[in-house]
């Protein structure tokens, strides 16, 4: 973990950003369990996985690397938010990116972003990605990668929105990278 430093914990006004540790597992968890019953509900395919009980992103783990980061309101304990910046790349991650290209070492793998319903519509999703992007360092690493299904044309518009180029389609999901600021790489 020390090669992560987090900035500036705040995301915005009222939402500020720490590192999961292992007592925010279940609450890291049951978000993206909502998060996936919601997309459910919406007719979305996208992370249908975990409702099976997959989890191609090794959350525990994420956990005890420092990766997964937990947004809350100051004062509350409820989490608004939740994303993994994953330092490595994932199985998951090379089979859409390509061996060659995931596994250069300079890019950090977004996954799992996640806002409470009760914080949705309130820009918190953009926030939180402009939060990882400057809000926190990572050694070495200079772009952020992530992925989201093709057929969600309001995801794809969303990364698009947050300053990320597309860079084509992997099995029906759509990839994007954006390279950061100079000033994250120490």
């Amino acid at each position: 973990m020390a090669n992560i430093k987090i900035i500036n914990p705040s995301v915005n006004d009222d939402i500020y950003a720490v590192q999961a540790g292992p007592e925010d597992e279940d609450a890291v968890r049951e978000l993206i369990l909502e998060t996936a019953r919601w997309l459910n509900s919406m007719g979305s395919i996208q992370w249908g996985g975990l409702l099976q009980g997959e989890d191609s992103h090794d959350l525990k783990g994420a956990i005890a690397r420092g990766e997964v980061f937990a947004f809350r309101k100051a004062g509350e304990e409820e989490l608004a938010g939740a994303v993994i910046l994953q330092q490595e790349p994932s199985e998951w991650d090379r089979k859409l990116w390509g061996e060659a290209e995931a596994g250069k070492g300079n890019a950090v793998f977004l996954h799992r972003l996640v806002v409470n319903r009760q914080f949705s519509g309130k820009g918190l999703g953009g926030d939180i990605m402009a939060w990882a992007e400057r809000g926190i360092q990572f050694a070495g690493k200079d772009r952020m990668k992530l992925d989201c299904i093709a057929n969600n044309e309001k995801l794809n518009r969303f990364y698009k929105q947050c300053g990320y180029t597309y860079k084509g389609e992997a099995g029906g999901w759509s990839i994007y990278e954006k390279r950061l600021p100079d000033v994250r790489i120490h």
